[in-house]
């Protein structure tokens, strides 16, 4: 009996891309575990391992490596399902995008577990790794974009034969996700192939380090809405389907999407308030386009609860509240998403702080920072894909999710909110109280830094247990992940797993919507406002430029 409800060539490279994330997945949560106890002197590294090539892979492998790869498999899957089958070329130039990506992974995880690469995931310059990380890392976008566009292609093929027909939402949220993807790469391409390569091969003197932060900040933030995306494919178009409801609004979701295209690239520079060298008028301008991307999420926010609600009252939900009492909470794909949801308000809120000249003074650079991108990227966006692997392996795999795994992936599931609540509000107290980001130091010998270490149990312990039960969680689930690719029984014909998708009435949606030439031009001309005379500037009135530092 056929075990699949995806055809074999699909399933095999949305397979490997998933298998690859959780291989880095584990890796790098193992790093970050080393990390808290580093900084607790808990713990002595051996003489060839050091804490920044630890601190180094932890960012690149789950920041970049398992994100980027579990967003792949998750689109690929999706686009199979939603437009068909790919055909023989899509596959063919999928599995190219996944191997020259994967060789990238590869060039760059070498560099850094040789100790020639310890400049964390944002390699900000002087600091200098070895030529090969750099080619790893151009490797790594080109293969993704070779990815992205055989999703395009295969999407464009639906499209031709569908003429005057809007796309379904899934397809039209992922295609509108690689567009972002596609245009922010070009800030972090542009200053790897021609910035940091010909450096470290020292074929220049120097390199231009306003200018290279300017052009990886072009990519690091609407990185952050790569990782994010997914996460609210998931909540508007999945999450309705578990719970045995509809999409709230077709056109509100993907009205939400453009928006993110819009606003989420031309914003780097509040990455870089308290640098010299860029005007406070386009400083400004970008902090307020970050503001405007506020608006999307409150759409998204209000999109989600609203579908919550209307189906807890179908369910017999009375009074203000009582719907919430009727939601499938003893469904871990739900509950997951559910508390992921959740953890992103203090997250959204954070960012607020952090895009705010004045309050971004008094954080910026200190341990406030990690608290805040564990609590956006390692919870919502984290815990969502968990919700979304407890069917996505069966579903690829044929094989059922049973009530222990239920079980077990609610403990996992428990335990990575404990975790990371935790950690993540020891590291905003401790960047309140000044500790600084990226060091393995703690001590200082001064008064103001005893402060750190104060209390029943000071916040730097308290870091360290909700680092040890995010490892035990992280380990949990990738047993569980191996349960469901493996081991647990097949699933019989009434017990097959579906690739949920809600659905959504576009018959109202505004066809202009799906004009991309219109949003991706729109995109272009914000981005030149932003950017093309601080970048000239820059070029123009660039000093010498900085020899290459190894501080490691």
């Amino acid at each position: 009996m056929e075990q699949f409800r995806i055809p074999k060539p699909d399933r095999k490279v949305t397979q490997y891309n998933l298998g690859f994330a959780y291989i880095a997945f584990i890796i790098g949560t193992l790093c970050g575990l080393l990390q808290v106890f580093i900084r607790n002197d808990a713990l002595q590294l051996p003489s060839w391992l050091d804490y920044y090539q630890v601190l180094t892979a932890h960012g690149v492998l789950l920041a970049l490596v398992f994100t980027t790869f579990f967003i792949f498999a998750f689109f690929q899957a999706g686009m199979s399902r939603t437009l068909g089958s790919f055909g023989s070329k899509v596959v063919l130039w999928s599995w190219i995008g996944f191997w020259v990506t994967t060789l990238g992974t590869f060039l760059a995880v070498i560099m850094i577990v040789s100790g020639k690469a310890s400049v964390l995931y944002t390699f900000y310059a002087p600091l200098q790794a070895h030529p090969i990380f750099y080619i790893g890392l151009a490797l790594f976008v080109v293969g993704t974009w070779i990815q992205s566009f055989a999703l395009i292609g295969h999407y464009r093929v639906w499209r031709k034969a569908n003429k005057g027909e809007l796309s379904p939402l899934f397809a039209f949220m992922t295609i509108a996700t690689l567009i972002l993807w596609i245009i922010a790469c070009l800030g972090v391409v542009a200053t790897v192939l021609f910035q940091f390569i010909p450096w470290s091969l020292g074929w220049v003197d120097g390199i231009n380090v306003e200018l290279s932060r300017s052009l990886f900040w072009y990519f690091g933030h609407p990185l952050v809405y790569f990782w994010l995306l997914p996460a609210y494919i998931a909540w508007y178009v999945i999450v309705p389907k578990i719970i045995g409801g509809k999409v709230f609004s077709d056109s509100l979701a993907r009205m939400s999407f453009v928006l993110f295209i819009l606003f989420s690239i031309p914003v780097g520079f509040h990455h870089q308030l308290t640098e010299p060298g860029i005007a406070s008028f386009w400083k400004f301008l970008q902090t307020v386009l970050t503001f405007m991307v506020i608006i999307p999420s409150l759409m998204t926010a209000f999109s989600i609860f609203a579908t919550f609600e209307l189906r807890g009252r179908e369910l017999g939900g009375k009074g203000l509240f009582g719907w919430v009492t009727k939601l499938p909470w003893k469904d871990v794909r739900f509950t997951s998403i559910f508390v992921a949801m959740f953890f992103f308000i203090p997250g959204g809120a954070g960012g607020i702080i952090n895009a705010s000249f004045q309050l971004n003074e008094v954080i910026h650079n200190t341990l406030w920072v990690v608290g805040h991108f564990h609590i956006t990227v390692g919870t919502p966006v984290a815990m969502t894909f968990f919700g979304l692997t407890f069917w996505l392996i069966p579903y690829l795999s044929g094989r059922k999710f049973t009530k222990s795994l239920q079980k077990l992936a609610f403990l996992q599931v428990g335990t990575w909110a404990v975790g990371m609540l935790l950690m993540s509000t020891a590291q905003h107290l401790l960047g309140l109280l000044g500790a600084p980001r990226r060091t393995a130091y703690t001590g200082y010998n001064h008064e103001q830094a005893q402060g750190w270490f104060e209390g029943l149990v000071s916040n730097h312990v308290t870091m360290a247990i909700g680092g040890s039960i995010l490892f035990l969680s992280a380990s949990l689930l990738v047993f569980i992940v191996i349960q469901l690719w493996w081991f647990a029984p097949y699933a019989d014909e009434n017990s097959k797993v579906e690739f949920p998708i809600a659905i959504s009435d576009k018959e109202r949606t505004p066809k202009i919507l799906e004009n991309w030439k219109v949003w991706i031009g729109i995109a272009i001309v914000l981005i030149a406002v932003a950017y093309t005379v601080p970048l000239a500037e820059m070029i123009q009135h660039a000093p010498n430029g900085s020899t290459g530092f190894k501080t490691w």
